[in-house]
């Protein structure tokens, strides 16, 4: 465990002097904090029947363009037995950047998770979840007269994926550490129509149909299909009396690729890029006022990530602030 805790610490410090990489926000899509999945959990020997909670989490995103993502989510669990838990998470998010504003309730997850069985001094659990899309993911710029009508945002700026989704994971957990993982599996495609024909001349407003090279940056994702995404998480607790912090890892690895209609041809196509590894490292802190208050800091920064990322969830840093309560 000490070499495991040493690599990770070498690792934090990698990403912390640099600041040139970005990151992959799985907040967004949703599953790594899911149920069994989710960070920072408080384990102990004795199962508490009346474990409850609800938790008003606030998100900052900063993306690798001009978009930063906030995010406001009440995350609900309810014990259904001693070992049968029951989570739901309902977000709203609001965008803003250079292309415009857009704000709306986000995608909503469901999950069940059953503790199965204590192994090797630790919890092992399993959980069963989807996401649930609030929109098709096709809000439309509407304010710029130099804009086709109709125009949709990009990915970056939608507040939904536009996708039913399936989620399987699992977690081992003991005092010290939690070791995760999990499945999200896209259903459906969205209905995002963003072209870079119909913002031209962005950003000074010139109609003469010329692209601005800006624009070209952000991924098409017409009817996108996002493909399979494998993650892991390991993190290492510290727990005092009152005060709690933890440090990890968490890759998430795309085993399938993106598709989307190509509207040129009316076909659809694989894309390029979008397959690989996504890395990220974080660090929380927590601190319980009673046995029922408690609230929780966490700062996330990328390592590594993929080369195209047409869902939008590309991100620089992420932090997030919480206020928990138990009963």
């Amino acid at each position: 465990m000490r070499k495991q805790l040493f690599v990770i610490i070498l690792c934090l410090a990698g990403l912390l002097a640099s600041h040139e990489s970005n990151a992959q926000g799985c907040s967004d899509a949703g599953f790594c904090t899911m149920g069994a999945m989710k960070p920072d959990q408080y384990y102990s020997k004795k199962v508490n029947v009346k474990l409850r909670s609800v938790e008003i989490n606030a998100y900052r995103g900063s993306t690798t363009l001009s978009p930063i993502i906030y995010v406001l989510t009440a995350d609900m669990t309810f014990a259904i037995t001693d070992r049968l838990f029951i989570q739901g998470k309902i977000p709203y998010q609001a965008v803003e950047g250079n292309l415009g504003k857009t704000s709306g309730l986000g995608d909503i997850s469901l999950s069940l998770t059953q503790n199965l069985t204590t192994l090797k001094g630790g919890m092992l659990s399993a959980t069963l979840g989807t996401k649930l899309p609030s929109n098709n993911s096709d809000l439309e710029k509407q304010d710029n007269e130099f804009l086709s009508k109709g125009s949709d945002f990009p990915m970056y700026y939608q507040v939904s994926l536009g996708s039913y989704d399936l989620i399987f994971g699992g977690s081992w957990i003991n005092e010290k550490w939690m070791l995760a993982t999990g499945v999200q599996i896209a259903l459906t495609e969205n209905q995002n129509d963003f072209r870079w024909g119909q913002w031209p001349g962005y950003p000074d407003g010139q109609a003469d149909g010329e692209i601005d090279p800006y624009i070209e940056k952000y991924a098409l994702a017409n009817n996108l299909k996002r493909g399979i995404d494998v993650m892991f998480r390991v993190e290492r607790n510290f727990r005092f009396t009152n005060f709690n912090f933890n440090i990890g890892l968490l890759p998430i690895y795309r085993i399938t690729h993106d598709e989307r209609l190509d509207f040129n041809t009316n076909e659809r196509i694989k894309v390029e890029g979008t397959t690989g590894l996504a890395l990220s490292a974080l660090a929380g802190v927590g601190y319980s006022f009673d046995v029922k208050n408690s609230i929780k800091f966490i700062y996330g920064q990328k390592i590594m990530d993929r080369e195209v990322n047409p869902d939008g969830l590309t991100r620089h840093v992420v932090t997030s602030l919480s206020y928990v309560y138990r009963f």
